[in-house]
């Protein structure tokens, strides 16, 4: 998948969630006014996008995340391909 895809229905996308704009904007430090704009058509900045897109889109808690998490996958699929998506298709299945 390529970085910075656009998010164009990001307003339907937080009515799905059932959020309003401060629980919604405020998981990815943006506040309800600057969330807001963005709901009205103003351009996004990629890095707050992508936040969007890992927070809300593939329900990634961000809090839990570390460098350590993300390196040992990346030696997991690299070394281990099997085991790899072995795992990816049971948490796909969950």
């Amino acid at each position: 998948m390529k970085a910075f895809k656009p998010i164009n229905n990001i307003r339907d996308i937080r009515k799905k969630l059932g959020l309003n704009q401060i629980e919604f904007w405020g998981q990815v430090g943006v506040t309800q006014s600057g969330g807001s704009r963005y709901e009205a058509g103003r351009t996004m900045p990629k890095p707050v996008r992508e936040l969007v897109r890992l927070v809300h889109i593939e329900q990634l808690d961000i809090a839990k995340l570390n460098r350590a998490d993300v390196l040992i996958s990346e030696k997991l699929k690299e070394k281990h391909p099997e085991i790899y998506s072995a795992l990816k298709a049971e948490v796909a299945k969950a």
